[in-house]
């Protein structure tokens, strides 16, 4: 099969999934492809490119994913349900990677241009809300890096400690107000709700605009 930049990006997702970062190397990718690791250089020049190429493919996946949730919206739907879809598409779209939330950490550090239509349109939302020019890219950023967040928590291997009922009822008198709350949401609502937050706070920063007497 011919070698591609796809085929290259293909390869090293999978790789990056495996062992990570740090792991990843130009060798690694080209193993998977059974090439001369001197091969890819005529398509990627090198690990800086490539991981370039895997945020913006993560990125691009994601505006895209928006874009079908969008669509699905009524005309009329307020601003605050769009932001909603967004961020629920990016979610899903970056947790199908493992290494999702990383590369879509660093893609707006590469200039990618999936990282930077998602930020487009969310500062477009928000403007279209009204939230006043200097709050929007703190909005933006703080539900990207949010979103990125609470995926890489989701993500994390499950730690399991041996913890008894005994454990527990000493851990509530000590804690109660933490140990109360824990259990209540599960993760999709716990995620909504989040995003709702982070909307009425935005929303507290637009001014209304009063009629003229």
């Amino acid at each position: 099969m011919k070698l591609t930049t796809d085929r290259i990006v293909d390869a090293g997702m999978a790789a990056f999934n495996e062992v990570g970062y740090q792991g990843l190397s130009m060798r690694q990718v080209a193993e998977r492809l059974d090439v001369h690791a001197g091969s890819l250089y005529y398509h990627v020049r090198n690990k800086s490119a490539l991981l370039q190429l895997m945020a913006d493919r993560v990125a691009q996946q994601a505006y895209d994913a928006g874009s079908a949730a969008l669509a699905e919206l009524a005309e009329d739907a307020d601003w605050q349900t769009r932001i909603e879809a967004q961020a629920i598409a990016l979610r899903e779209s970056i947790k199908r990677h493992p290494g999702g939330p990383i590369l879509l950490a660093d893609s707006p550090k590469v200039l990618s241009p999936g990282a930077l239509s998602l930020m487009e349109r969310l500062l477009q939302t928000l403007s279209d809300a009204g939230v006043p020019a200097e709050h929007q890219i703190i909005v933006a950023d703080t539900l990207l890096s949010h979103i990125t967040g609470f995926v890489l928590q989701e993500q994390r291997e499950p730690l399991t400690p041996a913890v008894d009922a005994g454990d527990i009822a000493s851990l509530g008198k000590r804690f109660p107000m933490t140990i109360a709350s824990a259990p209540v949401y599960d993760q999709d609502e716990k995620f909504i709700r989040s995003v709702r937050l982070l909307c009425a706070a935005a929303q507290a920063q637009i001014v209304p605009v009063t009629g003229s007497r």
